[in-house]
C-alpha cells in the first residue's frame, strides 16, 4: 500500500492543526492527526445540501450560506440544487481549507469556487450570520462534527442556546437550517424546537445508497411570511 503524502498544513484560529493528505485517489483532512473528512465518503455531505435545499426550487434568487467548505462537495450540492441566479456565500474559517480546494482538491467536486455565484469568506461563520439578520434562505452547516463538537471547543457556541439564535436571526422567514452531524443529538433538536423552528431528523449514509457509516442532518424550518 503507498504511503500518506502530506500536501498542506493550516491552522485554525485556537491552534488545531489541518493537515491535507493524499494517499492514491483518496484526499483527507484530519485535525491534530485525527481524520476529519475524507474524499471516500461524502454522501452525508450532498445529503445536507439536497435536503437542506429542497424547499428553494421554486424560488429565482435565493441566498444560501454554506459553514464549513470541507473538502467542497456540499458547496457542489447546493450549486446543483438552486438556480442560476442563486447567491451562495462560503464561510470557511481556515484559509489554507480554501487554497486547497483551489488547487489539490479542485477537480474532485468540480472546482465549485470557480462558479460565480460563489462568494467565498474567510471567517468565522457566527460572523456571517451576525452581520446578515434575516439574509439567508438556507443555512447548511457542516462545521466541526456537529453539535457535539469535537475538533475546537469554541465551535460548541454555535450550537448552544445564543448559536441558534443567532441561526434563527440569519434566516429569511421560512428559511431552513440544516446542520450536520456524526450522530443524533437529540437535545440540540430540543433547543431548535425552542427556538421556534420545525424540525426534523434524518439519517443518511456515508455513501448514500452505497453504505457507509449513519450520519445524521437535523433540519430546523422558520416560520413563513
Amino acid at each position: 500500500m503507498k504511503p500518506w503524502v502530506r500536501l498542506g498544513e493550516g491552522h485554525a484560529p485556537d491552534g488545531t492543526r489541518l493537515a491535507l493528505m493524499r494517499r492514491d485517489q483518496e484526499f483527507v483532512i484530519s485535525a491534530d492527526g485525527r481524520l476529519l473528512m475524507s474524499s471516500r465518503m461524502h454522501g452525508s455531505e450532498e445529503a445536507l445540501a439536497t435536503q437542506g435545499c429542497a424547499h428553494l426550487n421554486a424560488m429565482p434568487r435565493p441566498r444560501v450560506l454554506v459553514g464549513g467548505l470541507g473538502l467542497g462537495y456540499t458547496l457542489r450540492a447546493t450549486l446543483d440544487a438552486v438556480s442560476s441566479a442563486a447567491t451562495v456565500v462560503v464561510a470557511e474559517l481556515v484559509a489554507a481549507v480554501v487554497e486547497w480546494n483551489r488547487g489539490p482538491l479542485a477537480p474532485l467536486a468540480g472546482a465549485p469556487l470557480d462558479d460565480p455565484r460563489v462568494e467565498i469568506r474567510v471567517e468565522d461563520v457566527a460572523a456571517t450570520m451576525r452581520t446578515s439578520p434575516r439574509g439567508f434562505d438556507a443555512i447548511l452547516l457542516d462545521v466541526d462534527n456537529g453539535p457535539d463538537a469535537f475538533t475546537a471547543a469554541e465551535n460548541a457556541g454555535l450550537y448552544d442556546t445564543k448559536g441558534i439564535a443567532l441561526i434563527v436571526g440569519a434566516l429569511a422567514p421560512g428559511g431552513v437550517v440544516a446542520v450536520w452531524s456524526a450522530w443524533e443529538d437529540r437535545p440540540f433538536a430540543a433547543r431548535l424546537r425552542r427556538a421556534g423552528l420545525t424540525v426534523t431528523t434524518s439519517r443518511v449514509r456515508a455513501r448514500l445508497d452505497r453504505g457507509g457509516s449513519r450520519h445524521v442532518i437535523h433540519l430546523g424550518r422558520a416560520a413563513g411570511r
